[in-house]
């Protein structure tokens, strides 16, 4: 059986950045196994082409979730990373670390070394940011982060004026100290091109001795010795093999997977480990429970000027896209289609912002549905749209396994809309929406409201609406959330999973609440500071 000092399962946004990290010494022996294919796709580097990867399963988990009676009972299509560089390789690519006050609140439930002083240098560290260092920014780390403020579609600068004009100030920096307010999306894309976890750090690691890379290597479960884990099974190639960690086990597979694995290999409620037949490795309730996402709508505006649609609808637009792209590196190819937005308190006596604003100079409504859209084929008539959802939502669901087979996807509910405050916010966002769009910079571009339509008022109708068309940000987390208490955590601070030896989980699923914005970049600090810990803890042992 073949030894390392460290088995990272998932080659994702973590774990991509944890190889990278534990391996430049040169003094530990990691293996990184990812159960999806390479990333040399142009439909993963050129930054639009997550239109299409949003639906191909040679990259995407495709998961469905089960009927979630908050949104009309409706199943919802969960994509996620199935390739080297996990949904970092799929994503709109927006680059936004969230509130400090998100970060405050994991320190304040039990997690020292988790408040925004503390995770502030992990940020500035793994950032290569365009204005250079600074006490908010990093400069010369792996992930470049671009500012597309000077090549994003001119009627983004009617929104940011419409957002002046309805009392949202705006922002030059949405990770800097004014995270609050209306701006450009900073976006992770250099010179036209994608950057992934798997391009910013894997690919300059790729060649140390110390490190093992292996794709299509679907783990099945880890593997204990009492208490502590002592390797993994998985399949490669139709064959069962297995691995030995000298150290440890660090799981890497996203909110759906490490759950996932983790109850495969008998840690989680016993209930539902004797429900499979799995013997309990460890009796840990919390585990695929806590999930939390961001759940938005589109609001569809048809457009007296021209938008992105008039580009990218007709056949010859795109070819002359993508001709532009393949000389030049630029244009609406090099872009991703989330372009503006804001952060916002739709009350002026809430203590931080409530709503993420999203503005798209593109308009899709007619064209797609649900798991089927292509955000490449939009609306045969200028259009734009404009989205919402809560920053901070209340509700949780829970990701838990409908069978002992690892390859079989679990059964992911949402919940979404279970507590009165986020119901509340569904209100508060449309109004916000609207005002937004009735300002002068935007009403007089717009000829009508397309979805949901001016019909659609009343606080009733309103919430009705969204139960019936409101979907996935796609930002799962908290189904192995950190916490003290093994009652209602998995992981300790040091993101230990609670009672095992030899056992990290190191991904979104942490999180102990989801953060205000983007998951990315609060997903890569993690990584970064989780490679510390673990770097420390061997150096102690």
């Amino acid at each position: 059986m073949p030894e390392y000092d460290y088995i990272i399962v998932g080659a994702g946004s973590a774990g991509c950045a944890l190889a990278a990290r534990l391996t430049a010494d040169g003094r530990h022996r990691v293996l990184l196994l990812e159960a999806g294919g390479s990333d040399a796709s142009p439909w993963i580097r050129v930054p639009v082409g997550y239109a299409r990867t949003f639906t191909d399963p040679r990259f995407n988990w495709m998961y469905e979730t089960e009927p979630d009676p908050g949104l009309g009972r409706r199943a919802a299509h969960w994509p996620r990373g199935k390739v080297l560089g996990g949904s970092s390789a799929i994503n709109a690519m927006v680059f936004i670390r969230g509130q400090p006050t998100d970060f405050d609140d994991w320190r304040a439930a039990g997690n020292p070394g988790w408040g925004w002083s503390d995770v502030l240098p992990y940020f500035r560290r793994l950032e290569d940011h365009p204005s250079g260092p600074s006490e908010y920014h990093g400069a010369g780390g792996p992930v470049h982060v671009h500012d597309p403020a000077g090549e994003v579609h001119p009627l983004c600068g009617r929104f940011l004026a419409a957002c002046t004009e309805a009392g949202i100030a705006a922002t030059r920096d949405f990770n800097g100290p004014e995270a609050e307010g209306a701006g450009i999306w900073p976006v992770t894309i250099r010179k036209g091109t994608r950057v992934s976890s798997a391009t910013a750090y894997l690919r300059p690691a790729s060649r140390r001795a110390n490190l093992e890379v292996l794709l299509k290597a679907h783990v099945t479960r880890v593997l204990f010795s009492g208490r502590r884990a002592t390797g993994v099974r998985y399949l490669r190639a139709g064959v069962e093999r297995t691995a030995s960690a000298r150290a440890e086990v660090i799981l890497s597979a996203g909110a759906i997977g490490s759950a996932q694995l983790l109850e495969v290999s008998g840690v989680g409620d016993p209930a539902i480990l004797d429900r499979y037949g799995i013997a309990v490795a460890a009796a840990l309730p919390a585990v695929g429970n806590g999930l939390q996402d961001h759940v938005c709508v589109c609001y569809f505006y048809r457009s007296k000027v021209p938008t992105l649609n008039d580009e990218l609808a007709p056949f010859f637009g795109k070819l002359k896209a993508a001709l532009r792209y393949a000389l030049r590196r630029d244009g609406p190819l090099s872009m991703s289609v989330n372009q503006a937005g804001a952060f916002v308190r739709s009350r002026p006596d809430l203590a931080r912002p409530n709503l993420h604003i999203y503005f798209n100079p593109a308009s899709y409504n007619t064209t797609s549905r649900g798991q089927s859209r292509r955000l490449m084929n939009p609306d045969p008539y200028p259009g734009f749209l404009m989205s919402f959802n809560t920053c901070r939502p209340t509700s949780r669901g829970s990701v838990h396994i409908r069978s002992p087979d690892a390859r079989a996807q679990p059964a992911i509910m949402p919940n979404s809309l279970a507590t009165a405050e986020d119901v509340a916010d569904v209100h508060e966002g449309a109004r916000v929406l609207r005002r937004i769009a009735r300002s002068r910079a935007l009403a007089e571009v717009i000829e009508s409201e397309v979805a949901p339509g001016a019909h659609i008022r009343s606080d009733e109708a309103v919430l009705e609406d969204f139960r019936q068309r409101a979907g996935s940000v796609f930002h799962a987390c908290g189904t192995c959330a950190m916490g003290p208490d093994p009652t209602r955590s998995v992981v300790d601070p040091r993101l230990r999973v609670h009672g095992m030896a030899g056992l990290r989980v190191v991904d979104a699923s942490v999180f102990p609440n989801v953060t205000s914005g983007n998951t990315n970049a609060p997903t890569l600090m993690v990584a970064e500071k989780a490679a510390d810990l673990i770097l420390e803890d061997a150096r102690s042992t």
